[in-house]
């Protein structure tokens, strides 16, 4: 109409109208493609909004087969603790510095959080199942994180070989990240999948109102637990309702009803938990120190403070021992007096026990690492062996193995939570 008006108006001997027509019509074509992509705007809007009322009115019917399944899928795939306890050179106290090392490279290349608890999972398996030696440990996180990130990860975020190889200060050649994570992949016969602690976590808090310090702080508890020996072999069903029940606790948060899926943690591993969060990863800590998890480990450290004085004066308030009393001297349990809470160092295991697990086949060396992938028969000159780090690898990324991880034990203890529902701290 504008354009239409305009030409009418400009239809004397001026020269113009034709150049200024051309501006409002293109104008005009402008206006008719905003208008185009705004319908096709809503009509996706409205296909999101249908899809969504959809799934949560099928959600009642489904939900029940779909933790079923993810039920089976979890026991399926949990990793084998005692068969890694028969390794003969990763030792326990070697864990803490590999997650280290996987937790800043999750959070370098901001993978999706389910990546992580995937990335060892994975690692967990492929060890249950192969010798793995000391020099190669970090090269199998690699690999892991990359099959991870493929798997369930954006495609944009996937880290590259170059990206990897730089971590690792160049220990590793491009070849060896590529046959590990081949490797891997064969020794799980393909079988990736695995239902994380997030993914029941999320089923957890589907129908409550949402929380993000509560979920963050479930996180946090988690991701302390894949530290520790003790949460290897436990279902990830399992690790993620005690995980929000005690972060609920923590937070000052009511629990669960009764009829909820949240309400079927176990008490058990709640305690369990408990005990594991006055010794977090320093690399850990200051992930979620920040405010894209609302700071939840600053509130954790605030609440275990508040924890100690409330033991302290308890301690001071009880009545004086009388005189000639003395108490029974009560033994420090070794992991406690050697290691503290942190992930302790395996007592020594033969190769193969004399009543107990066959040894895994060995993680190949020299005859599979260093061979040329297109003649598999000859040696391949420009592919050395894995190389052992001999300089401190803490120059670059943080990755050694010391002694001094092990943590002296806190001065306070967690007092019995009297609650009919469960145990826990306060």
């Amino acid at each position: 109409m504008a354009s239409r008006m305009f030409s009418s108006l400009g239809s004397g001997d001026s020269g113009y109208d034709g150049g200024i027509t051309e501006v409002f019509e293109f104008e005009t074509s402008r206006a008719k493609f905003n208008h185009q992509e705004h319908a096709r705007e809503v009509a996706r809007q409205r296909q999101h909004m249908l899809a969504g009322e959809l799934s949560r009115l099928d959600a009642g019917e489904y939900q029940q087969d779909i933790l079923d399944h993810m039920m089976r899928m979890d026991a399926d795939t949990l990793p084998d603790v005692d068969s890694i306890d028969i390794q003969t050179e990763i030792q326990w106290y070697m864990r803490p510095y590999l997650l280290d090392f996987l937790v800043e490279a999750h959070s370098a290349f901001q993978l999706l959080p389910e990546t992580l608890f995937l990335t060892v999972n994975i690692l967990d398996r492929y060890c249950s199942k192969r010798v793995v030696y000391k020099r190669h440990y970090q090269l199998v996180g690699c690999a892991a994180l990359l099959v991870a990130a493929k798997y369930g990860d954006k495609k944009e975020k996937v880290p590259t070989i170059k990206e990897l190889k730089s971590m690792c200060c160049s220990l590793y050649d491009d070849d060896m990240f590529l046959q590990m994570e081949w490797h891997v992949l064969s020794t799980l016969d393909w079988s990736v999948g695995h239902p994380t602690v997030d993914s029941f976590l999320k089923l957890a808090v589907k129908d409550s109102i949402p929380d993000p310090e509560t979920e963050n702080l479930a996180l946090y508890i988690l991701e302390m637990g894949l530290f520790h020996r003790e949460f290897v072999s436990k279902q990830s069903s399992t690790l993620a309702l005690a995980a929000l029940a005690l972060s609920k606790h923590i937070l000052g948060r009511p629990q669960a009803r009764a009829s909820e899926y949240a309400s079927r943690y176990c008490e058990t591993t709640v305690v369990e938990l408990s005990q594991k969060l006055h010794q977090p990863s320093e690399i850990l800590s200051r992930k979620y120190a920040s405010g894209r998890y609302s700071g939840v480990s600053r509130i954790l450290n605030t609440f275990l403070v508040d924890q100690a004085a409330l033991a302290a004066a308890a301690a001071a308030s009880q009545r004086a021992p009388s005189p000639g009393h003395s108490y029974a001297s009560v033994s420090k349990s070794p992991y406690i007096e050697q290691y503290g809470y942190t992930t302790p160092q395996k007592p020594q295991f033969q190769s193969t026990m004399q009543h107990g697990y066959p040894t895994p086949p060995i993680t190949p060396e020299e005859e599979h690492f260093g061979k040329d992938p297109r003649n598999h028969s000859a040696p391949n000159h420009y592919t050395p062996i894995t190389p052992t780090p001999t300089a401190p690898m803490s120059q670059c990324s943080g990755f050694d193995y010391r002694d001094d991880y092990r943590a002296a034990p806190p001065s306070w203890v967690f007092e019995t939570y009297h609650d009919s529902r469960y145990t826990g701290i306060v």
